[in-house]
């Protein structure tokens, strides 16, 4: 009797816009009246740490997240990873009208706060809290549940086709990546559209739509020269040195790469008589003598694109430049496998936030402008990006993501639970 009383206090205290019907209105009123138990939920989750790398939390985060799936209806089923060294990814199908729309959910279990991280608690501050992962991105499967819920009570959910996949690990994709993303790619397979619940960007005060996600692409190079004494070098025998033929495909990379969308970096560089990267590539050594020719130089860096067509192009644009190599040394370049492809800004997302700000027109909200995708870096919604429109950004709006004191913001979980619940009902009611 309470939660009915609640709803009908939500429903004359801020009656939503006519154009909502009224499941629709009924959707908005649950959303509200379920505000702290969303927030309870929320709490829950991020208490248990489930950073990358500690699978039993992961795991566990999964476990929770199935209890609150399958009294809604969804068949739920946990992949374990163990060939890529995670811990697993869930998958939850709900079953609704044949022939309607079929819908992918996209969040993950995974934060960057593993265990031994300082940063473990959730700590409530008004509308404010604190928390390992309270935004990215256990905000985002708390509003997630709450359009659910919300359609479930309205009577929207029981036609809609839906299937979700939790990766366990997007905060740090396992290896070989085309297995730890087989399931997620054959969901985008099968499906009409794809909402990824990652947070939502606000810039000056606006809510904005991503329909973008840029490419992550990382490469290793390797430059080697003839050594000698210093006092030979730059001499027909001796030639530049693997040092300067590395500095110089480094400068041509800053010079002759730049273009629109574009980011690039070197993220690690070492040379000398010897050097060399560690199997994880994180790590250099090197060692050598002021009057000595270095013999060999590495380096590692990425770069980011915002499409396919972009990243082979720029990929062809590095090794050229690695090939045109300077006196007495040679160079070459490799891309690691498995980078996260771009999600680019196609005519299908673009309609999709068009739907989506449809629907702030009736909820009385601003409309969400296109955010630049600069703004937000690679994501799980890439992998499905060739196969299928998508949407980015639905879950919680929250700053300092990826850093002790990530804070999210308690009074975005309404706002995005009813946008995402009411463009779940439209679409679910359109047939494929």
């Amino acid at each position: 009797m309470r939660f009915l009383a609640l709803i009908a206090a939500a429903l004359l205290a801020a009656p939503a816009p006519a154009a909502l019907s009224p499941a629709e209105r009924r959707i908005a009123a649950v959303v509200d009246a379920e505000q702290e138990r969303s927030i309870a939920l929320l709490q829950r989750l991020v208490d248990v740490n489930s950073g990358t790398m500690n699978l039993a939390g992961v795991e566990a985060v999964g476990r929770m997240m199935r209890a609150e799936l399958e009294p809604l209806g969804f068949a739920v089923t946990w992949r374990p990873m163990a060939s890529t060294k995670r811990a697993g990814h869930l998958i939850a199908i709900h079953k609704g009208k044949p022939g309607a729309k079929r819908l992918l959910l996209i969040g993950h279990l995974d934060t960057v706060f593993e265990k031994d991280s300082p940063f473990q608690r959730f700590v409530r501050r008004g509308d404010q809290a604190e928390g390992p992962g309270a935004g990215d991105d256990k905000g985002g499967m708390v509003v997630m549940l709450g359009a659910l819920r919300a359609m479930k009570a309205a009577g929207t959910l029981a036609s809609a086709n839906i299937e979700i996949v939790l990766t366990g690990d997007e905060e740090d994709a396992g290896d070989p990546i085309d297995v730890a993303r087989a399931d997620l790619v054959a969901a985008g397979k099968r499906a009409d559209a794809a909402l990824d619940f990652e947070g939502l960007v606000v810039e000056q005060g606006r809510d904005m739509g991503s329909i973008a996600r840029r490419s992550s692409n990382s490469w290793a190079l390797t430059a080697t020269g003839r050594t000698g004494h210093s006092s030979l070098i730059f001499n027909l025998e001796h030639g530049d040195g693997a040092i300067n033929e590395l500095a110089r495909i480094v400068t041509a990379f800053r010079t002759q790469l730049p273009e629109p969308n574009l980011t690039f970096n070197v993220g690690l560089i070492a040379g000398g008589a010897t050097a060399t990267l560690d199997p994880d590539g994180v790590r250099a050594s090197a060692t050598g003598k002021t009057n000595v020719i270095p013999a060999t130089a590495v380096a590692r860096g990425d770069f980011r694109t915002l499409s396919e067509e972009q990243t082979r192009r720029v990929k062809a644009k590095m090794q050229a430049i690695v090939a045109a190599h300077a006196p007495g040394t040679d160079a070459r370049i490799a891309f690691d496998p498995g980078g996260y492809p771009a999600m680019a800004p196609t005519a299908g997302n673009r309609a999709l936030l068009a739907r989506l700000n449809g629907i702030n027109r009736d909820l009385g909200l601003a409309e969400m402008p296109p955010l630049d995708p600069l703004r937000r870096g690679a994501g799980d919604i890439s992998f499905v990006a060739a196969d299928v429109d998508g949407l980015v950004g639905l879950g919680t709006a929250s700053r300092g993501d990826h850093a002790p004191g990530e804070t999210v913001d308690l009074a975005s979980i309404p706002r995005q639970a009813k946008r995402a619940a009411i463009l779940m009902s439209r679409l679910s009611a359109e047939t494929r």
